[in-house]
């Protein structure tokens, strides 16, 4: 039996099991994987470190999904069957929709750290919860932003993808009901120097990358910023592809001044200033937003094991009751109408991008 710095307990029962869903190999995106996984281990540290749940440490159990719905699913499969008490993670919305639905047949509960489309699941159900805001929520803010500007006439960059439809749905209707437009650039159809000849021919404000990263993004942005009759254009990647530092490696300055969106507060309370510096060291980098969901996620499932004890069933009954301070705010969650899921609404949302100045640095251009 060993004693915690704050005096609690661990006393070395069977281990509470968390079964983590995480992108950490391509085509999945790694970084945010990676960042993904350092928040929900440092989560897992701590708690344990304060004496587990009960006395007994949480464990947790990695699989790769790999950006494949399918291969998540099976993973649901193999962790139900390890005896998890709960499911946690995922990035790529369409990934955590296989890993909803099959959460939800197995009557396994999923909070969701990550993942923003507003279907997660194709009907209501207690089983799953989410942190990360809807995608109808931070687009519409990040439309917001744009018309701020002035600009709304819109291109998109897209490829085919039920992430990338439904994001050129809020977009357009959001934008259309106050005198904007959106135009799909196809780019199962078009390279990127097509891209830049359809701008020009639309008059294009700004050109959205609903894209994969690194490719086609990076291929885009370069031919965009080297093609002198689009000089005025703005680049945006509302999906948050530019935070990630192989983007700063990949494209240097041509990969500054694009605004993606970010989950963060414009300053981070104590606790989240503690829990940022911890993940700088793990991660030996600035910690992304994503890591602040993994942690946060940990933080609500621990409260939620503590309080209605393990069984998958108890757990799946008690999203309504959460009240969790987390490191972006309190957390608790509620039924948002359009939205199947128990909702956190919502996590604080920022319009950032990379300052031309210092591509290290982050600049906040609007919040939400």
């Amino acid at each position: 039996m060993s004693t915690s710095p704050s005096g609690a307990q661990v006393t070395g029962g069977a281990p509470v099991g968390i079964g983590a869903l995480v992108p950490l190999t391509r085509p999945g995106w790694v970084d945010a994987g990676r960042h993904l996984l350092a928040g929900l281990e440092l989560g897992v540290r701590e708690v344990n470190a304060a004496g587990g749940v009960g006395g007994r440490p949480l464990e947790l159990l990695v699989r790769d999904t790999a950006a494949d719905p399918l291969r998540a699913a099976a993973a649901v499969d193999e962790l139900a069957g390890l005896g998890v008490a709960a499911l946690a993670g995922e990035y790529h919305s369409v990934v955590a929709r296989a890993v909803a639905a099959r959460a939800d047949a197995l009557g396994l509960p999923f909070l969701c750290s990550s993942a923003v489309l507003d279907a997660l699941t194709e009907r209501p159900t207690d089983l799953v919860a989410r942190l990360a805001p809807a995608q109808s929520h931070g687009w519409r803010i990040y439309a917001d932003f744009l018309l701020g500007t002035g600009r709304g006439r819109i291109a998109v960059a897209t490829q085919p993808s039920a992430y990338w439809a439904s994001g050129t749905r809020v977009l357009r209707d959001h934008l259309a009901a106050r005198g904007g437009s959106v135009v799909e650039l196809d780019m199962s159809a078009l390279d990127p120097a097509a891209v830049c000849d359809a701008l020009v021919d639309h008059r294009a404000a700004a050109l959205l990358l609903l894209v994969g990263h690194p490719e086609p993004a990076v291929s885009i942005v370069r031919a965009v910023r080297r093609d002198q009759r689009l000089a005025g254009i703005v680049i945006g990647a509302p999906a948050g592809q530019p935070e990630s530092a192989d983007w700063a490696a990949l494209l240097g300055d041509d990969g500054t001044a694009i605004p993606f969106l970010r989950y963060l507060p414009e300053h981070l309370g104590p606790l989240g200033a503690r829990v940022g510096t911890a993940l700088r060291e793990r991660l030996a980098e600035a910690p992304s937003f994503v890591a602040f969901e993994g942690y946060d996620t940990v933080a609500v499932l621990a409260e939620v094991l503590r309080s209605r004890g393990t069984d998958p069933a108890r757990v799946a009954g008690s999203w309504a009751g959460v009240a969790v301070d987390g490191t972006r705010g309190r957390i608790r969650f509620s039924r948002v109408p359009g939205i199947g899921v128990w909702q956190w609404a919502w996590a604080p949302v920022q319009v950032v991008d990379r300052d031309p100045a210092d591509p290290d640095r982050f600049r906040v251009l609007h919040t939400g």
